[in-house]
């Protein structure tokens, strides 16, 4: 006798500081740009999500964004044109998340279709190229990317850095 065994799905509940904004990808998975929070220290993000039979959540692709790093991106999404200007990959900006790691903004393009990379970029003596943890905007989502990311750094700003404890006299 074959026992079947239901295939039941695994969803991860998340629930960010503020959802600020969807862009879809396809019929399974969806950008989303959120604040959250680690440790009580604030970040923006931007991660792709899946809906799949057997898992629904977060995936590993997608940036953090604070302080420097977030008014860059915005300041090199601004000066992007309306309309792509280029046929062939360009980098915009690269930022520095920390030592050996950068963040590195590109239009680059991806089967016929242009595009706006943002991905991290690691040279820490032992790797030295791209990692996964990166995301791509379809070029005609820039403005909306542009109003999320403002958006993003609004909150941010309006949220205070976490009290440190007072050290005992």
């Amino acid at each position: 006798m074959i026992e079947e065994t239901a295939r039941e799905t695994q969803i991860v509940e998340f629930k960010p500081l503020k959802d600020i904004g969807r862009l879809p990808l396809n019929e399974t998975s969806e950008l989303r740009f959120y604040v959250d929070e680690f440790k009580g220290y604030p970040f923006g993000s931007i991660r792709t999500f899946v809906k799949r039979d057997s898992y629904a959540g977060p995936t590993k692709a997608g940036v953090t964004l604070k302080g420097a790093v977030l008014d860059g991106v915005i300041a090199t999404v601004e000066k992007l044109p309306k309309e792509p200007e280029t046929t062939e990959d360009v980098e915009l900006a690269r930022f520095q998340k920390k030592p050996g790691v950068e963040l590195v903004a590109r239009v680059n393009i991806y089967r016929d279709t242009t595009g706006l990379d943002l991905r991290e970029w690691v040279d820490d003596g032992d790797y030295k190229g791209w990692t996964k943890k990166g995301i791509r905007i379809n070029y005609p989502d820039i403005v909306k990317t542009l109003g999320f990311l403002k958006e993003m750094r609004a909150f941010l700003a309006a949220r205070s850095e976490p009290k440190k404890p007072a050290k005992a006299a």
